[in-house]
């Protein structure tokens, strides 16, 4: 969790007793990062305890993609600077669509970063995918890149994948079938598939997302009222059986009736069945399998923004750095 504008970060355990558990909430900062450079930072994506940080200039608008770049270990300290991509660095291309992603391809013991892209706008220029590997340090282009997808929420610029079974899983428009679809991004075989979204999953949803869900992969969608006391509801489906085509089945529908709020979107369920997600101001609640609200708990004031990324703490080093991790272990002891 941290705030956008790089202040303050925390890493807390979801799984302790209570969100109130000091001991379970500790503060960290990528001290790597210089506070006076940039105006706010953006999680992108998270894989085997690293984090994928998006560093923004304040003196300039990063929805033409001007950025630093980070992948971060959080519990070791351990960082890299990735390069930019030299196609997005054209600024023919600052109108794009992008799908971003960040995954690890066991067979090579290598993590990738995987950007998609589609000229939405225009449609005068191909598409292209590339990805960083980290284990050769260079950017290498997807060659024969078929990508007939656009962002589904027109707003927004960038879209964000989410890592489940060796695959990153973006929410898409597709183009050319005139639907809504899921397509994913095989990091192992290096290439996309389509999956289908439920049948009762619509787009006129107010929120919506995935997450692991009984270590299923699962959709979960929020439907608000008219009203800011109306009931809000929310919606899960899971995949109990990864597939292509394989069906969805919706496991919980979840009421908050009578609540000053609307918004939740969730995170994860923790393993005694309780589910916990952010509000729209500057924490975090946790709910049970009836929609009844155990805590809340703010972390920041607020004026700032901020956000949350799930991710499993390990002493995990880079593939280029290994050696090194292995020296400073060494050194310690």
């Amino acid at each position: 969790m941290s705030t956008s504008r790089p202040r303050e970060s925390r890493s807390i355990d979801f799984e302790a007793s209570s969100l109130y558990d000091d001991s379970a909430s500790v503060s960290l900062y990528p001290n790597f990062i210089p506070l006076e450079s940039y105006s706010f930072i953006r999680i992108k994506g998270s894989c085997r305890g690293f984090l994928l940080l998006h560093c923004y200039y304040e003196q300039r608008l990063p929805m033409f993609g001007i950025y630093d770049i980070y992948i971060w270990n959080p519990s070791t300290g351990f960082h890299k600077e990735i390069p930019f991509s030299p196609f997005a660095s054209d600024p023919d291309k600052q109108y794009f669509n992008y799908f971003y992603g960040f995954g690890y391809d066991q067979s090579t013991n290598d993590y990738l970063l995987v950007r998609m892209s589609s000229d939405s706008h225009f449609n005068d220029l191909p598409p292209h995918g590339e990805y960083f590997s980290l284990r050769a340090n260079t950017w290498k282009e997807i060659e024969g890149t078929q990508f007939p997808y656009r962002n589904p929420m027109e707003d927004e610029q960038l879209t964000v994948g989410f890592l489940f079974n060796g695959a990153i899983h973006w929410f898409a428009y597709r183009c050319d079938l005139n639907r809504q679809v899921i397509v994913a991004f095989d990091l192992l075989e290096r290439k996309l598939f389509d999956m289908h979204l439920p049948d009762d999953f619509h787009r006129e949803l107010n929120e919506f997302g995935f997450w692991v869900f009984g270590e299923f992969l699962s959709l979960w969608a929020v439907y608000y009222g008219d009203d800011v006391h109306d009931n809000s509801t929310l919606e899960v489906w899971v995949m109990k059986e990864y597939k292509v085509d394989s069906p969805w089945t919706k496991t919980l529908v979840l009421p908050f009736g009578g609540t000053s709020r609307k918004n939740f979107p969730p995170i994860c369920s923790t393993k005694s069945g309780d589910i916990i997600g952010t509000n729209s101001h500057t924490g975090l609640e946790k709910y049970n399998d009836r929609g009844l609200m155990l805590e809340y708990h703010s972390y920041f004031n607020g004026r700032c923004g901020w956000e949350v990324a799930l991710y499993t703490e390990s002493l995990l080093s880079l593939p280029d750095n290994e050696q090194a991790y292995e020296r400073g272990i060494k050194q310690e002891e």
